[in-house]
């Protein structure tokens, strides 16, 4: 790729027609998160708009599919967890064009699929036969049936280990034998610690 400089990107347009939702409103809020975009203007705008509207989608693809997730589940938080979601999962396609230093070399065209995400929010009540629907509430992480909570693990926690219920290892602990002069020596090798 030495002999080549980066051209232009064509990405392919996001259009409202294109969210792949089924039943989408006429007027909804769509916000779509760049990679650049400040989450606090981001919510603060779909917060002051969402009492009129009742009805966001949020939109991210490449990088910024962490951050568009973030800003729904904020949002959801301050609406007090009483939002119905439907969450869609699919691909962007990004034309990237490089161009040749050389003149006798072609221009390369490399199409990339980006993941892409739309999560559609709304305090009406949506089909809950709906794949990808998660209904209004608060939900628990996962829980394992040996240690409990996760809070209770944070509690428990000693020196940044969780503790369990196996022995120490052998190798950590080194008996020592001292004998009339001093000098130690490891049990387990019969060499003392000082190479004579």
């Amino acid at each position: 790729m030495e002999n080549y400089r980066k051209g232009k990107n064509i990405e392919e347009p996001l259009e409202r027609s294109n969210i792949p939702i089924k039943n989408l409103p006429d007027n909804f809020l769509w916000m779509q998160v760049r990679g650049g975009s400040k989450i606090r203007n981001l919510l603060t705008h779909a917060l002051n708009e969402f009492p009129e509207i009742k009805h966001v989608v949020w939109t991210g693809f490449g990088t910024s599919v962490g951050k568009c997730i973030t800003c729904a589940e904020i949002m959801k938080q301050e609406c007090k967890n009483s939002l119905h979601q439907i969450t869609r999962l699919c691909y962007r396609i990004v034309e990237e064009y490089w161009d040749p230093i050389l003149p006798e070399l072609d221009q390369l065209v490399v199409k990339r699929k980006l993941p892409m995400i739309h999560i559609y929010l709304t305090d009406t009540s949506l089909d809950p036969e709906e794949i990808g629907y998660q209904a209004p509430g608060v939900f628990n992480s996962f829980k394992s049936e040996e240690s409990g909570s996760s809070t209770n693990r944070r509690q428990n926690r000693q020196f940044g280990r969780i503790p369990t219920n196996k022995p120490t290892s052998s190798r950590n602990q080194r008996n020592k034998k001292i004998d009339n002069s001093g000098i130690s020596e490891a049990s387990s090798s019969g060499n003392n610690k000082n190479g004579t």
